[in-house]
């Protein structure tokens, strides 16, 4: 079994995730508050976000925030799954040596 690098693998998920968030940021700013719901309905299975969503637009310094905020979110999920990923597979090559 592979060895997954979890300081590379949390870069590249965090990194993603960042990227996602940032495109939520551009649609969102582009699009009326109406369709803003809409949209994150659908993402949401249907739960009413109405209630809850930014009808002015976000600030720069927000928006920074956010994007820092989840890549650490994203970076940590990241780096947890490989390192449990890696602890499995050494239970496996410890495994299959004592047959």
């Amino acid at each position: 079994m592979y060895h997954i690098n979890i300081k590379r693998f949390g870069l590249a998920v965090g990194t993603t995730i960042a990227i996602i968030y940032i495109g939520c940021v551009i649609v969102t700013s582009f699009i009326s508050p109406e369709r803003t719901v809409a949209f994150v309905n659908n993402l949401m299975h249907s739960v009413d976000v109405s209630a809850i969503i930014r009808k002015t637009p976000m600030p720069v310094s927000e928006v920074i925030m956010g994007v820092v905020e989840w890549f650490i979110i994203g970076w940590l999920a990241g780096a947890s799954i490989a390192a449990i990923y890696n602890t499995g597979t050494k239970q496996s090559k410890l495994n299959s040596a004592n047959p």
